[in-house]
């Protein structure tokens, strides 16, 4: 009789979906209330990025200008000869063996024309210059807004593209929390993995452009115009700021081919073989990709494009050929 009432054993239950890292499962109510929250702070924390960036604009654009100010793209008077100036209109170059008294020891670069009353006429005389004046050929463009509402529209510009970016790994969090609970172990840490390796990548490309290539393309924007028989030395600040701007966000975003080509060889989709045989197609695309991104289209920085991109795709077939290499000999130790 007590056996009989003895309650039957129950076989351990397997651990569920969720407790491998699938997470609870949810109603599809429930799924459009995260969706919404995510939305909602998503969005704010992209307008409290905007208003950092609206109130901090002027240091924003001292930092765009400073790529202007590259040694690269101002090279400086050499002493081989010496502008002359009246005012600020520039008159043309003399050579530099002309003796110019009290000069001292230092070479003189630049002269200004002033106009001197000798009794009833004015004679002209070279003044030597405490301050360097640049032949407009070595001087940098210097950035206006016309028109009234110019400034405003460079103002709103930096504040979407810098809220954009600083509001960045907020939003990636944000989107984590919304999607994280529904993949498993190995999902998660190939999603950490791949927002780890392209943030850096991103910000990466974003520093190489600045500080290397966008001296270089602005630099042959100027003497392409010069050769065209254009003058250069003013530009509309609006455009230079979306110039500069999407030329960075366009490098940041190639600098994500190694995230892209390993995540598709992780879920099975490329393999080492496809990537070898796919070199030279590859070399198409990317020179592709440099005509269509760099703005000045001159060769040399379109190979200065080029070249990282394909750097970094070797370095993805290599990863990849370690991968294959990895998991054949997995297979043969069973």
């Amino acid at each position: 009789m007590a056996d009989e009432l003895e309650e039957p054993r129950r076989e351990p239950e397997e651990p569920e979906e969720h407790e491998e890292g699938g997470g609870p499962v949810k109603s599809f109510l429930e799924h459009l209330e995260d969706l919404r929250w995510t939305l909602i702070k998503s969005i704010v924390a992209i307008l409290v990025s905007m208003l950092i960036c609206m109130v901090a604009g002027k240091y924003l654009v001292c930092g765009f200008v400073l790529a202007l100010d590259n040694s690269l793209f101002t090279p400086k008077n050499t002493n081989a000869f010496v502008v002359v100036h009246l005012g600020t209109n520039y008159w043309g170059k003399l050579t530099n063996s002309i003796i110019f008294p009290n000069q001292g020891t230092n070479p003189v670069r630049s002269v200004s024309v002033v106009p001197v009353l000798r009794g009833t006429n004015i004679a002209l005389e070279l003044e030597l210059d405490r301050e360097l004046f640049l032949a407009p050929e070595t001087q940098r463009p210097a950035l206006k807004n016309y028109g009234p509402l110019s400034s405003l529209m460079v103002a709103i510009k930096l504040a979407l593209w810098g809220g954009l970016l600083l509001s960045a790994p907020f939003v990636f969090y944000f989107i984590g929390q919304f999607v994280l609970p529904a993949l498993h172990v190995h999902e998660k840490k190939l999603l950490f993995q791949a927002v780890g390796i392209g943030s850096g990548l991103f910000f990466l490309g974003v520093l190489f452009c600045y500080f290397v290539i966008t001296g270089i393309a602005l630099m042959a924007s100027v003497q392409f115009s010069q050769w065209m028989g254009f003058g250069a030395d003013e530009w509309r600040a609006e455009e230079y700021i979306s110039f500069v701007t999407k030329f960075m966000l366009g490098m940041g975003l190639s600098f994500q081919l190694p995230v892209v080509i390993l995540v598709l060889v992780k879920i099975g989709l490329l393999d080492y073989e496809k990537l070898k045989n796919f070199r030279t197609y590859m070399m198409v695309l990317i020179l592709i990709a440099a005509a269509v991104i760099t703005p000045s289209g001159d060769p040399f920085t379109m190979l200065l494009f080029a070249l990282p991109l394909w750097l970094l795709y070797e370095v993805s077939v290599f990863i990849a050929w370690l991968w294959a290499r990895k998991e054949r000999k997995q297979e043969n130790e069973r």
